[in-house]
Parts: structure tokens; C-alpha cells; sequence
């Protein structure tokens, strides 16, 4: 049997038993390698090879961690917290529920604007999300659907917006797979192909948001939502133009310099100088960011093990082979076994932008034999790479909201994020995915 699908299978089954993802996809990074007749040395230097690649992306939601612990302490929180909370009517339901939409609203729009507009991807999320817990409490707001739209949001945008990282995925990674496996198609064409697709994940979305997680879910208050409230915030208006400050300037040296942890440690520094936090505090503050931080960061790290030892095994480019064999001549047949073969991948990997590179060999040749149409072509390579993005354990799409929902260790990551993504988005993007290889 195939290592690749025996090693995502594996990973994904012992995640949903609720065994550690760390856990889970060490043994089944190991159980592929084994499999593929790589042997247990081979294996292990593979994983450990690729562990070094997440290294720098832990160290860097630490780094975000105790900007976002920094800005806590700097009472910030506790302002931003009070004027929401004082907007919400307690006795009247349609004014919270408002609220909660504003809410939801303004979390997508930063989402998009990761991707799009300011790229600094999901470093947004630790410094966003958890000053806005209290309120999300007060509020009764299911966290599953605030995972929903920072999902969306991080996801959906650079499959059809060709700015910023969406100019990544859609010219410089999908655009040049396609032409270089030999598909003709003109690089401006490419984000149209995706529109349909992309509607899919937007009804996902609401229905994500107006019908399975509508409801109000109650979540325990503790020291991380409710630490503060002894806390007097004596010079409001000082704390509220420094921290606007500070954010603003941790974003513009992660923006220029490419690296997250020089924009969290840019932002502590400057909350430092503006004196609302103290000198002698940093280590403090360091050590709980990475407390925050840790159980993503170890995630991140073990992912890039994991996809290692898949890419190891030489069993991806098989798992393509072997669907490929089996479609023959049919158009309807050929669409779902390419967008599945894609969600399999995708979701071992978990990154659409790794993925790309390995299917678009294969499946480019497969969809011009078939007769799918260049826009056809694209919306298939493009959808499946995009699979399995939303869903995977191993993705910043979801790690991303688990990293800044989970502060309080309240959100599960596989229950809490990676189901729900899953079902409201891996499903619409199958279906809309397929369809938009029948009319293009």
C-alpha cells in the first residue's frame, strides 16, 4: 500500500482519537518511512532534517507570544476590552449578537488583509485574538466559528486575489507549475479560474457562521481572561497611542524585513521605551509568550518532520501515477481523483504552496490527455492544491486560530479547528472544485 496514504491516514486517525498531533505524526512519519522500505535510519535522519525547517517559525510565534503577553500587561487589553464591553446591551440580544458580527467582520477583514494587503500571513493572530477572549466570553461566541473565518480569510484570499501572497500562490507557484508541465494559458487568466471554487468556501463560511455554529457556547473564565480585572489603567489615552504605535511598528519590521520574530521583538521593545511595560519584566514576559506559544510551535516543528518523510518515501509522485492509471478517458471521473489525490497530499504536507509543484507534474499532462480546457486545468491544480490547506493538522490555516483561540486552553486544535475547517470548507471546495471543471 501506497506509504504517503498510509502515513496521512495513520496521522489523521490518531489526531481525531484524540491522541497528541505531536505524537500522532511522529509515528506515523515513522510508520511511512518504515513502510517505504526506507529503514529506521533513514527515516529518522529525514524527520530530523526537516524538523530544522520549523525551527525558525516556532521561535517565531514565541516571539509573537510575548508581544502579545506585552501588550496585555501594558493594559491596552483592558481598554480595548471596556469600551467593547460597553457596548454591549446585556439585556438586549440583538445588540450583542451585532457585536458578535462586527466582531467576525473585523477578524476576516485582518485575515484577508495578511494575505493581501499587509502579508505578514498568521502573525496577526497571537497579537489580534487574545486580548478579544474576554469578549468573545461575554459575548457567548463559539470559537469554532471564529476558526472558521480566520480560516477563510487566510485561505480563500490567495486563491483568487493575485496581491500579495495570493500573487505568490497564483503566478509565481501555480502559474509557473502549469506552463512548465506544458499548459498555455496567459497568467491574468489564472485568479478567474479560481472564482468558482472560492464560492464554495464562502458558502462554507456562512454556514459556518449563520447555521452550525450559531448558537452561543459558554467557555470558563480563568487568569487568562480575567487576570486583569484589578488592573487601573491610569493614563488611557498615553497607553492607547503607544500601543497603536507599538503595533504598528512590529507589523512594519516584520513588512520590510520578511521575519516575524523581528517584528515581535520590535514591538516588546517599543511598548519598553514608552515605559508601559518594565525593563525589568522582559524575561518575564518572554518566558510566558513562549509558554502561550509552545504547544503550536512544537506542531509546527514536527509538521515539517512529517512532510519530510513523505517527500522521503518518493510515494507522492506514485499516489498521482497510480490515480492516474485508473481514470482513463472520463472527464467527471478524472476532476474528483485529481481533487482527492490533492486533498490527501495537501493534508500531509500542509502547505497548498508545496503542493502545487507535485501534482501540476503529473496531473497537467493527465487533464490535457482527458480534454480538460487551460481555465478547467487551472481550477483543478489550483483546488487541489488548495485541499486539504483548511483542514490539515499541520497547516498555519489552522494552527494559526488555534494559536491565538487557545489561549486560555479552552480550543482544541483537531475538534476545535480542524474539524470545522474540514467540513465547511474541504467539502465545498470538492464540490465547487469539480464543478468548475465541468463549465470552464
Amino acid at each position: 500500500m501506497n506509504a504517503v496514504l498510509i502515513g496521512v491516514i495513520l496521522m489523521l486517525g490518531l489526531s481525531l482519537f484524540r491522541v497528541n498531533v505531536i505524537v500522532a505524526m511522529t509515528i506515523s512519519a515513522l510508520v511511512a518511512g518504515l513502510t517505504a522500505g526506507l529503514g529506521l535510519e533513514k527515516t529518522l535522519n529525514a524527520f530530523n532534517d526537516g524538523l530544522s525547517g520549523g525551527a525558525e517559525i516556532a521561535l517565531s510565534y514565541a516571539m509573537l507570544g510575548a508581544f502579545a503577553v506585552a501588550i496585555s500587561k501594558s493594559g491596552l487589553t483592558l481598554i480595548l476590552a471596556n469600551k467593547l464591553l460597553g457596548l454591549v446591551n446585556s439585556k438586549n440580544k440583538d445588540s450583542a449578537s451585532y457585536l458578535s458580527m462586527l466582531i467576525l467582520a473585523v477578524i476576516m477583514c485582518c485575515a484577508i488583509a495578511s494575505q493581501n494587503l499587509v502579508p505578514v500571513h498568521i502573525a496577526f493572530i497571537p497579537i489580534l485574538i487574545p486580548p478579544l477572549i474576554v469578549i468573545f466570553n461575554k459575548l457567548k461566541m463559539d470559537r469554532r466559528a471564529i476558526a472558521c473565518v480566520l480560516t477563510f480569510g487566510l485561505a480563500t484570499s490567495y486563491m483568487v486575489l493575485p496581491y500579495g501572497f495570493g500573487g505568490i500562490y497564483l503566478y509565481s507557484i501555480l502559474h509557473k507549475n502549469l506552463t512548465d508541465n506544458g499548459l498555455e494559458v496567459i497568467n491574468t487568466d489564472v485568479p478567474y479560474a479560481m472564482v468558482i471554487p472560492a464560492i464554495g468556501m464562502l458558502i462554507g463560511l456562512l454556514v459556518a457562521v449563520f447555521i452550525s455554529y450559531r448558537k452561543s457556547r459558554e467557555y470558563q473564565s480563568n487568569e487568562m481572561t480575567s487576570g486583569q480585572s484589578d488592573l487601573v489603567v491610569e493614563d488611557q489615552r498615553k497607553v492607547l497611542i503607544a500601543g497603536g504605535i507599538a503595533v504598528f511598528c512590529s507589523l512594519l519590521a516584520q513588512n520590510v524585513s520578511g521575519s516575524m520574530i523581528l517584528g515581535g521583538l520590535v514591538g516588546v521593545m517599543m511598548f519598553a521605551l514608552f515605559g508601559l511595560i518594565k525593563w525589568e519584566q522582559n524575561s518575564d514576559i518572554f518566558t510566558k509568550g513562549v509558554a502561550m506559544m509552545a504547544m503550536i510551535g512544537f506542531i509546527m516543528i514536527s509538521a515539517q518532520g512529517f512532510a519530510a518523510v513523505m517527500k522521503e518515501t518518493g510515494d507522492v509522485a506514485s499516489l498521482v501515477a497510480t490515480c492516474a492509471d485508473l481514470i482513463g478517458d472520463s472527464k467527471p471521473v478524472a476532476a474528483a481523483v485529481i481533487l482527492l489525490v490533492g486533498l490527501l497530499i495537501t493534508m500531509g504536507i500542509g502547505s497548498s504552496f508545496s503542493t502545487v509543484p507535485i501534482i501540476a507534474t503529473l496531473f497537467v499532462p493527465l487533464s490535457l490527455e482527458v480534454g480538460f480546457s487551460a481555465m478547467a486545468t487551472v481550477a483543478l491544480v489550483g483546488t487541489a492544491g488548495a485541499l486539504g490547506d483548511a483542514g490539515s493538522p499541520a497547516s498555519d490555516s489552522t494552527l494559526g486560530p488555534t494559536s491565538g483561540l487557545n489561549t486560555d486552553g479552552q480550543h482544541d486544535h483537531i475538534w476545535d479547528s480542524v474539524v470545522p475547517t474540514f467540513i465547511h470548507f474541504n467539502i465545498p471546495l470538492l464540490i465547487f472544485g469539480w464543478i468548475a471543471a465541468m463549465v470552464l
